[in-house]
């Protein structure tokens, strides 16, 4: 069911999506096919012998020494060793085939030459958006009417909580809507009508909403009883991004300046870090809570450490100077805590990969685009990026190869902000055409998202046992 007009962000109809089925021609037109043989052929000998030329027996000996090493390696070098081993081989040795029974030959290694001229096929490169058999919608599952959003490219408007509530700022309101039900809420709207919301940001248990406002407020809001509980003054410039570590609430202003709140006492106000000389509109805590990240519009990339204390001592562990513009995107990835992803403006279109603990650029990909906002899918060991101009598209990228996996079309302006759901499965996108849409672009396999819930259970008795 629709919401109200009076809510001010109304459902639209979901995008259909049709899927067309054809079955694949005679290969001799003309001849019924009537004859039946008991046993399926296909090229390349019987089923149980394997063809001798493609055997990588030189992979076998490799598997089995390896398995008798008895070091153990970290799971930051295991993966940058099958990063390695994708970009050498071009496969990943784990699943290599040794004894290869049946289907085309590979492609022939390079600068190969034989002079019986022996032929080899030429695998068909797949359509991006069905890279590794993975079906990638192209439309958007849902579009949901956003009006009055803020073109504005330094602020943070939209954050999905754990409990499944998209918060949308639309001017000075904040609406919330249910993805379970399907329900919008205005929580609230400023006072004044020239103040407007700047930013939202969710506490990690999804009970309690951070707003941001222009007027250089930080307000506290109960989600429950739908009420505010306070309301925190120390910045002199509005507050255009926010981020949490568990009970500390940092925020970032227009003057550079980031604050830290204990929201747990009345003097709040903890901490001041001055990294940047213009306003901050990238804030995010790594997932161990160890580092802040901060985004400028003075072009920097800061890296602070988790203290408190006297704001004197502040300092930023790593400064990161390579962007040529603002930036707003930064996202830590969930599998390797040490690992950032930052883009830059419009004088910038680059994505860079960083290890903040050595503080080298491990890579780096010209977007073409401004790039608004970066999240990480640790279903697919993917992230995707929102972008402005020209085809205000996202894109899902591989990691750590950086090679483009699709691009997903439709906003009719510059995309703005991303959020995804708690499932992994959604992206939310708000954009300047004043829509936001949906994308199932990193909704997992079946029999993997059990397998991943069978684990996550596991984890959570063993954790329930040891707190018993």
């Amino acid at each position: 069911p629709g919401p109200s007009p009076a809510a001010g962000m109304s459902p639209m109809k979901p995008a259909n999506r049709s899927h067309s089925s054809s079955k694949t021609p005679s290969r001799t037109p003309g001849k019924s096919g009537s004859k039946i043989q008991s046993t399926p052929t296909k090229a390349g000998g019987d089923r149980y012998i394997p063809n001798r030329s493609t055997m990588q027996m030189e992979m076998a000996n490799f598997l089995l020494t390896k398995e008798n090493d008895p070091a153990e390696e970290s799971p930051t070098k295991k993966e940058q060793q099958k990063a390695w081993a994708v970009n050498l081989n071009g496969f990943d040795i784990e699943e290599a085939k040794i004894l290869r029974l049946s289907g085309k030959p590979q492609n022939a290694p390079e600068g190969y030459q034989n002079n019986l001229k022996v032929l080899y096929s030429q695998k068909m490169t797949p359509g991006s958006s069905r890279k590794n058999g993975r079906y990638i919608p192209s439309m958007p599952d849902r579009i949901l009417d956003a009006p009055e959003i803020r073109n504005d490219y330094y602020l943070n408007l939209i954050d999905w909580s754990s409990q499944n509530f998209l918060a949308v700022a639309l001017d000075n309101s904040v609406y919330l809507w249910n993805h379970t039900s399907g329900e919008i809420i205005q929580l609230l709207q400023m006072e004044h009508p020239d103040d407007y919301i700047s930013s939202v940001s969710w506490i990690k248990e999804g009970n309690y909403l951070a707003v941001g406002t222009s007027n250089a407020e930080v307000q506290l809001w109960d989600i429950q009883q739908q009420k505010r509980l306070r309301n925190m003054t120390s910045h002199s410039s509005r507050v255009g991004s926010l981020s949490w570590n568990s009970y500390i609430l940092s925020s970032g202003a227009r003057t550079g300046h980031i604050h830290h709140h204990d929201v747990r006492v009345a003097e709040h106000h903890v901490a001041t870090l001055a990294g940047h000389t213009q306003e901050v509109c990238g804030l995010k805590w790594s997932l161990d809570g160890r580092y802040l990240a901060s985004g400028g519009n003075d072009n920097l990339v800061n890296i602070w450490p988790c203290t408190q204390g006297d704001s004197g001592d502040f300092a930023p562990v790593q400064t990161f100077t390579q962007h040529q513009g603002a930036v707003k995107a930064v996202a830590w990835c969930p599998w390797q805590s040490n690992v950032l992803a930052t883009g830059g403006g419009t004088s910038d279109r680059h994505i860079r990969i960083w290890n903040v603990c050595s503080g080298t650029c491990l890579s780096a990909v010209d977007a073409h685009s401004q790039v608004c906002s970066i999240l990480w899918s640790t279903n697919y060991k993917e992230f995707i990026s929102g972008h402005g101009f020209a085809q205000n598209q996202l894109v899902i990228w591989k990691y750590p190869t950086m090679a483009k996996v699709t691009e997903l079309r439709g906003h009719t302006a510059r995309v703005l902000n991303l959020t995804m759901s708690p499932d992994g499965a959604t992206v939310a996108s708000a954009a300047a055409d004043e829509t936001l849409r949906l994308w199932r672009c990193f909704e997992m396999d079946p029999i993997k998202k059990k397998e991943k819930e069978k684990a996550n259970s596991t984890k959570s008795s063993i954790i329930h046992q040891g707190i018993r």
